[in-house]
């Protein structure tokens, strides 16, 4: 049987260094400032606080997916040493990325007949997708082949769960989830959006709470209450944030404590500057594996 390395994107938004361990090579998006075109490479030549910086200081960032073009690029070298691929891709749901990874996978058919690049899109984000890249990867060293391990992925990737609160409304209100009123009364009473990301791979508001406080033991109860085995979940934890490592620090201390058979410590990551384009700084998100699947 044929060896294959798996290979992502960077809006899996785990560190370089952490994908680099990994044997996981990366596509980067891209981000969009005063008309300058930027790669996401996973804040190697910048800082997250330069990053959110920028916006703070009124910095509107757009973003671009990754082309057929770069994912060919990414692809090329790995299938020259005769690997096959596994591409696990940025969600559907909130990205063509995927649509651009169908696209490159029948172009390099072309080139490499006899090489096999099988795709998942991962209907996961920032962290979630980064715990579902590490997960194949231990299941890859685990011994399981590509084909098996894609049906897994296929099969499991429901169960990871999403959930983000927000301190910030206004980029919220600039994506459109969020009316304009709805912003700014939420703003004065220090209203938290709870949300997760569905069976479809978006983004969906599911309650309002008042202040982070609250918020941060929310994700926290809701944890408690859907994690595989509950308290006794033995799977990883990912917490990424966006400037506000203070408030991911207090969620990753609830689950520490609670959580004893955890799979090592929370990691905790920041949200990189795809996804943290549309988020703005403020925001806290909890990934999991869960024994029940998203739904709408």
């Amino acid at each position: 049987m044929k060896d294959y390395k798996i290979t992502c994107c960077s809006t899996c938004d785990l560190s370089a260094g952490h994908l680099a361990s990994l044997g996981v090579a990366f596509a980067k998006y891209h981000y969009i400032i005063d008309g300058v075109d930027h790669p996401d490479d996973l804040f190697v030549t910048s800082t997250p606080d330069e990053f959110y910086g920028l916006i703070e200081n009124g910095a509107l960032p757009t973003t671009a997916q990754v082309t057929p073009e770069e994912l060919i690029s990414l692809w090329t070298p790995i299938l020259k040493e005769g690997y096959d691929i596994l591409h696990i891709e940025f969600s559907s749901g909130l990205s063509g990325g995927y649509a651009s990874a169908l696209l490159a996978q029948e172009e390099i058919k072309k080139s490499f007949p006899d090489n096999k690049v099988v795709l998942v899109d991962s209907l996961a984000a920032s962290a979630g997708y980064g715990l579902l890249v590490d997960k194949a990867v231990e299941l890859k060293n685990g011994g399981l082949g590509l084909e098996a391990l894609a049906t897994w992925l296929e099969e499991n990737k429901l169960r990871l769960r999403h959930w983000f609160f927000s301190t910030n409304l206004q980029h919220f209100k600039r994506g459109g989830r969020i009316s304009g009123p709805a912003a700014a009364i939420g703003t004065l009473l220090k209203i938290c959006p709870v949300m997760d990301v569905n069976c479809e791979g978006k983004l969906i508001i599911r309650k309002k709470v008042a202040g982070k406080k609250k918020a941060v033991k929310e994700l926290f109860d809701i944890m408690c209450s859907e994690a595989e085995g509950g308290t006794n979940y033995s799977g990883k934890c990912y917490i990424s944030h966006s400037k506000v490592y203070g408030d991911a620090s207090e969620l990753a201390a609830l689950v520490n404590g609670a959580f004893r058979k955890l799979n090592g410590e929370v990691e905790i990551d920041n949200i990189g500057t795809v996804i943290g384009s549309h988020t703005g700084p403020g925001t806290v998100a909890l990934f999991y594996f869960s024994t029940t699947k998203r739904t709408l």
